[in-house]
């Protein structure tokens, strides 16, 4: 059996001492424990990290949104809509967005963003590590929040992410990231980036800036331009040239300095940039002259398309309207209430009025007044609201009588008549009081006669009647009784202007056209006009109105409109002065104006068609020297002058060489009666009981 030495007996071999100047300090047994655990403890956090940052990737990466659909990037962008020569009068938009190609951003552009946003954007795959770990250390170095995200990081934010700001959206925004930067070219990014982006005051994207900052297209900006916005994306607020200029400064000078470092530019053009002054667009919205017009159209889109279409769908709205005309429309509106005030000093707020103006022959809408003010009130009194148009319904009626065969020169009795109107009997009368006895149609015409309409109306029939008036595009309803002659169904402006506009053009009705073209994002038309009129009259009818309107203006009620060539058109007043009306055309424009308050109330003492509307109608049309008439209205085949002979007038009236018939060797119109014969009323139709009190006037 085998014994063990004593612990004395065994020698260790010990290597011999070192030669130092100071002793070895024993090792300490605990120290290397300590050592130990700690390097265990790190193995083990480092393992959790990786396990906690996996877990969270893992995470992140469940349920990440699709990002196939940026292929075919349609963000919603600005609808904009424009005059007949091509100036925007006008936009609709959810978010104010030009799309621009990246093809028509100007080489700088793009390098100004690159160089202040992302100066590695063409180097990484859509996280830029070096400059996470740049950022990193700057916030740990100086407390600051730097950050680091790459153009595509903002893209994936911005697309597919909401802006919650947390650990995991961050780790979402990278794997996006990455998986953009291999589905997307370099150009696709940077075309959806400046698209998208949010750059102040309301915009989106480099295009809705550059309109909004500067007034300019992208291809017209400058350098100095181009680096105010390049330095928004960051803080567009805070950067915004409009409320912190010294701040935009500062950040252009940023974004100049990294141009120049990054050899975009010469340090020498960054300076002379940076000291170039610069311009602000001076218009922060549309022409207030043309409010009521993009109105119109607006609604007219929105009812047709949708609303989303319009305020997302990036439509290019070509539209007829003349702004040149447009404003002349609105100073005219605004000096025929400034003269009703002169006129009516004591009466109280200020009336509206309303203007349409329509080209004959293709029934654009070349000017368009809604209202006094559209800042304070957008409802259209051209095209929304209903009144009550007086007699300047009247022309309707006798063209109704024409075509049943009446001609100008045809007599109707003036005298007095009675309705029984249930348990009352209304007794219409004349607007002076007097009755004048056998009256010419033309003579009755010109001065408004209420007695001789209430004849023909009832010869012709109020179904007939409104039969007619319906081919001429009165759409509004009317009711079938007698009081239909002195126009006591209410219409728009715009419609009856638009019936006068085929007196004017031959017998032919085309209704009014706001749109030229609606093009959408793509380039598809979705709507082109079409000049499609339609023969409503007698082209021979229509002539004979003409020239029975022409003697308004010449000795009528519609004196005060004189001064214009070749036009004819007519007064209208409603009972107690409420509404006062002037349309009167010639044989290139037909345009109507109307006077009255929202609320029904007086005009006041003598405040007529004639004398409210007609020099306001005057106003306009001496504006309009492009459209001013060369030639009088064409004479159809069919129509001959004839002379008549005297006829019972008024005592201040000259008398009248000439009228207006057809000529009966080349056949009436249709079956009537023609010369200067008196003709048969017949008994009253069942449809002529009038549910209308008042008695029309001038």
């Amino acid at each position: 059996m085998r014994t063990s030495a004593p612990i004395s007996d065994i020698k260790i071999d010990t290597p011999p001492p070192e030669t130092t100047s100071a002793k070895r300090r024993p090792r300490q047994p605990w120290v290397w424990g300590q050592i130990q655990i700690s390097i265990f403890l790190l193995s083990i956090s480092g393992l959790l990290t990786v396990a906690i940052i996996a877990s969270l990737y893992l995470l992140a990466a469940l349920n990440l949104p699709d990002i196939s659909s940026m292929a075919d990037y349609q963000p919603n962008a600005t609808s904009l809509i424009f005059d007949k020569d091509n100036e925007t009068i006008g936009w609709a938009f959810t978010e104010n967005r030009r799309l621009a190609n990246i093809e028509e951003m100007p080489k700088l552009l793009t390098k100004a963003f690159i160089a202040a946003e992302d100066a590695r954007f063409f180097q990484h795959q859509g996280v830029d590590t070096l400059s996470i770990v740049r950022a990193l250390i700057h916030n740990i170095r100086s407390g600051g929040k730097q950050g680091a995200s790459t153009i595509t990081q903002q893209v994936a934010r911005s697309l597919l992410l909401s802006p919650e700001k947390t650990y995991t959206r961050k780790i979402k925004e990278a794997i996006l990231a990455y998986r953009i930067d291999k589905f997307l070219s370099k150009n696709e990014i940077l075309h959806i980036y400046l698209n998208q982006i949010y750059l102040g005051e309301g915009t989106y994207g480099v295009g809705a800036a550059a309109q909004t900052y500067f007034g300019k297209t992208l291809k017209n900006l400058t350098l100095a331009e181009i680096s105010i916005l390049a330095g928004l994306p960051q803080a567009p607020s805070r950067y915004s040239p409009f409320k912190h200029f010294e701040r935009a400064k500062a950040r252009q000078a940023y974004v100049l300095n990294r141009m120049a470092e990054d050899g975009y530019i010469t340090p020498t053009a960054a300076r002379n940039a940076y000291r170039d002054p610069l311009l602000w667009a001076t218009q922060a919205g549309p022409p207030d002259a043309a409010g009521y017009f993009v109105q119109q159209v607006k609604n007219y889109i929105a009812t047709t398309y949708g609303r989303d279409v319009l305020n997302q769908g990036g439509l290019t709205i070509r539209t007829t309207i003349d702004l040149n005309l447009q404003r002349n429309a609105v100073s005219a509106i605004q000096q025929g209430v400034a003269q009703w005030k002169i006129r009516q000093p004591t009466g109280g707020p200020p009336p509206q009025s309303a203007l349409i103006c329509i080209e004959i022959g293709s029934g654009r809408v070349l000017a368009l007044v809604g209202g006094t003010d559209f800042k304070s009130s957008q409802f259209n009194r051209a095209t929304q609201a209903r009144r009550q148009p007086g007699s300047s319904f009247k022309p309707i009626i006798y063209a109704a009588a024409l075509e049943k065969g009446y001609t100008p020169n045809s007599i109707i009795d003036d005298s007095p008549v009675e309705f029984k109107t249930g348990p009352t009997i209304w007794r219409p009368k004349n607007y002076n009081g007097k009755f004048n006895g056998p009256t010419s149609l033309r003579n009755a015409l010109i001065h408004s006669n209420n007695i001789v309409t209430i004849k023909l109306l009832q010869a012709v029939g109020t179904k007939p009647a409104i039969k007619f008036a319906q081919d001429l595009g009165i759409n509004s309803p009317l009711s079938p009784n007698l009081s239909l002659a002195l126009g006591s169904s209410v219409v728009s402006l715009a419609e009856l202007t638009a019936a006068y506009g085929v007196f004017a053009n031959n017998g032919q009705y085309q209704a009014p056209q706001f749109i030229d073209s609606i093009i959408d994002r793509n380039g598809k038309v979705l709507e082109k006009a079409a000049n499609t009129p339609r023969q409503a009259i007698d082209e021979r009818v229509a002539y004979q109105i003409t020239y029975l309107l022409k003697g308004v203006i010449a000795e009528g009620t519609g004196r005060k409109a004189q001064g214009i060539p070749f036009s004819a058109g007519k007064t209208g007043t409603t009972d107690d002065n409420i509404d006062a009306w002037f349309v009167g055309y010639t044989p290139r424009l037909a345009t109507g104006v109307w006077m009255g308050y929202d609320k029904l109330q007086s005009l006041g003492k003598k405040e007529t068609g004639g004398q409210a509307t007609a020099p306001t109608w005057l106003a306009f049309m001496n504006g309009a020297t492009d459209y001013q008439a060369t030639n009088d209205f064409r004479v159809p085949e069919g129509i001959t002058f004839v002379p008549i002979g005297n006829e019972h007038r008024d005592t201040n009236l000259e008398q009248e060489d000439n009228a207006a018939t057809t000529d009966s060797s080349q056949g009436n119109l249709s079956s009537g009666q023609q010369g200067n014969n008196e003709n048969n009323l017949g008994e009253y139709p069942e449809d002529s009981e009038a549910a209308y009190e008042g008695n029309e006037q001038l």
